[in-house]
């Protein structure tokens, strides 16, 4: 904590103190320089007090030894204190002895050592305590041993300030162990700096203490810097290691290979990690049984190996070991601990299945089905009702023709022969079956045994003969028969026989099963012959068999069952049959269309197919043609000439022995993009009404002219009303704030005058009579007009106006039309007198006229014209002088500019 000191200082204190002489002695007198040296009162362990020149002394030095033990010098002369050293003197010696034994020369060295004891000043206030950088003050290693005996308080080491040489110096610690947890195990000698252990301390609950020492003034002053002063506590082998688990389980397989692995035991040392406190050493302490010795341990890691392939389940199925871990890596005095490890030895198919008999014998009547004729025990030493004990049984030799089943019984693990398959005495007396069996699972044992792994054993079957009925053999057979066959055809027909007599005779037919019952039987015979027609396109699918059951009985009842396959051969009595009806060609992206035909005959009597238009009209051949498209279909075309209508066309279609058939096309040629729209329209044309229909249409006729009768008489006497009435004729803007239905009127461009049918009973512009409601029907009539142009409309200088809108004296017929008769009037004039009235008198397009855009741009400044009606007076007519730019719209539409 002290800074270096002056050099005047360093000299004024050698000056005070005593220098000691260094003699140096050898056995011919001769004397080395003596040394002295100045050291404190007080010396710890292990600190350097000086420097002698051994070489000036003697020129080689093989042997250095102190005579005071309490100092020890090494080869390069420097002197330590061995041990804590308290003078009680002023003054000690000792010598140093030198020996060159290839010389045979000794020389020693006088080491003389003052203290002096010094009267410290106190330092006044405001003189200030030197502290140097480079100084003694600094953290001195330092360890305690755990669990020490003491005696306590026990001595540590002595903390030491270079400002102690000039002032009077308290020292003081804090920390852990200290003013901290665990509290007063750590105290320091106020005046010399000795610092003490009070009670023993473990490692593993503190390693070590981070103490902090102070040294400080008599008046308070800190004469240095804190200190850190570490004190580790040593550890001691005292805590013996422990086994993660007391009792381990492991399993093993039977018959495993040498070295595999078992299971890991495991231990922990709450000592200090890497020392021999902590290095752990298993070993297996004892095997139950004991022999033979089948594991070992690795001792570093405790994995437990096998060592032999003598582990067999079925001797000795579990194993108990004793393990033990032992620290200081197994040494003789290291603590040790132990734990049981139980292995359990699995099981493994090391054990072939046998057969408790090599062969064994058994009967079976003849014609016996699904029973059960044997039953075979094995034996196995795995384990019971595991996959490596259950037995496979499988039939080796003998059952060619698949009459025997063998099983499992997975009860007692028994093989269960069966038939499955009816045996025939008549063919064979006996049959010898072998009969293998093995585990489910793999054997495990070598390459060598796994050559024997199947057990055999031979089992022989005796058919035992017994009193059968007739034999259907074969079950299916076959006769051919041609369709259209003449009624009362003879066949071959079906044949079965008595299997002990292999004759037919004394047996009876019948049929049981005759789908369509084209056939009948002989009793006696079995010979068929045909009852009806035969059709070979009625059976489905059309290629297949005819199938018959017949029944065969014997004379004591007994019975047997076969088929009579008939395959009747194919007759061209089916000529082919074109697929379509109607047909649409849409003209604008169809040139032509294929048609198709199938024939119901096989194939030696179908395609392929010959199309050809029939003896038509002269027309139709010039504007039709037939082409082959492949084998059952061909393509229709027509000429560009060709008009839109719907045209019938007959064409002919052969099949390939020469029957024909004709048949007659419906085939729209229609303006169109797609078919569906010409057969939309089809449908549409060709609705026929039904007489009811018919009658209900005649009878609404009826009601409608009498309907139109009625308000005909109504209007003759309405007939002298022609003018408008004066309101109207005024043609003044008056301010409406009604929004209900009322007279929605507008002046049409050819002067007609359209009304809704909400209108009440006024006509407008002398063209439009009045609506006429009658019983909830309503009439729009029209007033025809005498020699009424859309010029008169149009005003002078073919202008819209509103003069016209206004009335004029127009003459006019009050003739009234029903409405449709009105709109058959003007819809085809329609067209050219709007076309004229949108010309002025150079024949161009007029600007006041209605017109088409595409693009109407930003809306008008002035907004909606339906402004006008904002305004809430019901009288006065003011508003007129002040409509600005929001009637413009209106105003250009109906005024003349």
């Amino acid at each position: 904590m002290a800074a270096p000191r002056p050099r005047s200082s360093l000299r004024g204190a050698l000056c005070r103190q005593l220098l000691l002489t260094l003699v140096v002695f050898s056995f011919a007198c001769e004397a080395c320089k003596k040394e002295t040296f100045n050291i404190p009162s007080k010396l710890e362990a292990d600190k350097m007090i000086g420097r002698v020149n051994l070489k000036e002394c003697l020129g080689s030095v093989d042997h250095i030894q102190s005579s005071d033990p309490d100092f020890r010098v090494l080869e390069d002369g420097s002197v330590y204190t061995a041990h804590a050293v308290v003078l009680s003197d002023e003054k000690r010696s000792f010598t140093i002895q030198l020996s060159d034994t290839k010389k045979q020369t000794q020389k020693e060295i006088l080491v003389l050592l003052e203290y002096q004891k010094k009267v410290l000043r106190k330092r006044h206030t405001k003189e200030t305590v030197l502290r140097r950088s480079k100084r003694r003050w600094a953290p001195i290693p330092c360890s305690m041993q755990e669990n020490s005996l003491g005696p306590f308080p026990l001595f540590l080491q002595q903390v030491q300030s270079d400002a102690a040489q000039n002032y009077t110096i308290f020292y003081s610690i804090s920390g852990r162990g200290v003013d901290k947890e665990p509290l007063n195990l750590f105290f320091i000698e106020r005046d010399t700096g000795n610092l003490y252990c009070t009670r023993p301390v473990d490692r593993e609950e503190y390693d070590v203490f981070d103490l902090i020492a102070y040294a400080s003034t008599a008046d308070g002053y800190s004469a240095d810097f804190p200190l850190p002063l570490p004190i580790r506590v040593e550890d001691e082998n005292d805590n013996h290691p422990i086994f993660t688990e007391a009792i381990y389980n492991f399993e093993v397989p039977e018959s495993s290979r040498i070295g595999t692995s078992v299971g890991v035991v495991c231990a922990t040392d709450r000592d200090e990690p890497d020392t021999m406190h902590t290095r752990l050493k298993y070993s297996i302490l004892e095997q139950t049984p004991r022999s033979p010795g089948l594991f070992s341990v690795h001792p570093s890691t405790g994995v437990i190996t096998t060592v032999s392939h003598y582990l067999d389940r079925e001797v000795v199925d579990k194993y108990s070991l004793i393990m033990k871990v032992q620290d200081m890596d197994g040494q003789f005095f290291g603590l040790m601990n132990t734990a049981t490890c139980i292995i359990t030895v699995k099981d493994s198919n090391d054990n072939l299945p046998t057969f408790r008999q090599n062969a064994y014998e058994t009967s079976v009547k003849e014609n016996t089905v699904n029973v059960e004729i044997l039953r075979i025990p094995i034996e196995d030493k795995d384990l019971i009702n595991t996959a490596n004990w259950r037995a496979n049984f499988t039939i080796l030799k003998g059952n060619e023709n698949g009459h025997f089943k063998i099983s499992t019984d997975k009860a007692t693990n028994e093989g269960v022969l069966s038939v499955v398959k009816p045996l025939n005495y008549e063919e064979n007396h006996q049959v010898v079956l072998e009969i293998g069996v093995t585990n489910e699972t793999p054997f495990t044992r070598d390459v060598a045994l796994r050559m024997t792994t199947m057990n055999r054993a031979v089992v022989t079957v005796h058919v035992k003969d017994q009193d059968e009925g007739p034999e259907c053999s074969p079950e299916v057979q076959y006769i051919r028969i041609k369709e259209n066959s003449a009624v009362g055809s003879k066949l071959n027909g079906y044949k079965a026989y008595d299997p002990e007599t292999k004759s037919s005779s004394g047996l009876r037919y019948k049929i049981l099963h005759d789908p369509k019952e084209w056939l009948t039987i002989n009793e006696g015979s079995g010979s068929v012959e045909t009852s009806k027609t035969l059709d070979r396109e009625v059976i489905t699918p059309r290629n297949e068999l005819y199938n018959i059951t017949v029944l065969a009985i014997d004379q004591d009842g007994r019975s047997c069952t076969g088929t009579l396959a008939v395959s009747i051969e194919d007759v061209n009595d089916n000529p082919p049959e074109i697929l379509q009806d109607y047909l649409v060609i849409c003209k604008a992206n169809m040139e032509y269309i294929d048609i198709s035909a199938i024939d119901r005959d096989s194939s030696i009597n179908g395609a392929p197919f010959y199309f050809s238009l029939a003896n038509t009209s002269p027309e139709t051949n010039r504007l039709w043609t037939i082409t082959r498209v492949n084998d059952t279909a061909a393509r229709l075309a027509y000429q560009k000439n060709a008009q839109f209508q719907e045209y019938f066309i007959p064409v002919v279609v052969k099949d390939r022995a020469g029957l024909s058939a004709s048949k007659t096309l419906r085939v729209n040629l229609c303006d169109c993009t797609h078919p569906v729209q010409c057969q939309a329209a089809t449908r549409s044309a060709d609705v026929i009404l039904g007489k009811w229909a018919i009658l209900a249409i005649l009878l609404g006729i009826a009601l409608l002219f009498s309907i139109l009768l009625t308000l005909v008489c109504g209007v003759v006497s309405a007939r002298n009303k022609k003018g408008f009435p004066e309101e109207v004729a005024q043609q003044n803007l008056i301010i409406s704030n009604t929004e209900a239905p009322g007279d929605d009127k507008v002046c049409s461009a050819n002067g007609f005058m359209t009304q809704t049918v909400n209108n009440a009973n006024q006509g407008f512009c002398g063209t439009m009579g009045s609506g006429v409601r009658n019983g909830g029907q309503e009439t729009i009539e029209m007033v025809k007009g005498g020699h009424q142009t859309l010029e008169s409309c149009c005003g002078a200088g073919h202008h819209h106006t509103l003069d016209f809108c206004r009335g004029g004296a127009v003459e006019m017929d009050n003739s009234r039309y029903p409405y449709s008769e009105w709109q058959n009037f003007t819809q085809p004039r329609l067209g050219e007198k709007l076309h004229l009235c949108n010309q002025n008198e150079e024949h161009m397009p007029s600007q006041d006229y209605v017109l088409t855009y595409n693009f109407e741009g930003r809306g008008s400044p002035a907004g909606s014209v339906g402004c006008c009606s904002e305004k809430q007076e019901e009288d006065g007519l003011d508003f007129l002088n002040s409509l600005e730019t929001k009637f413009t719209a209106l105003a250009e539409t109906c005024t003349k500019r």
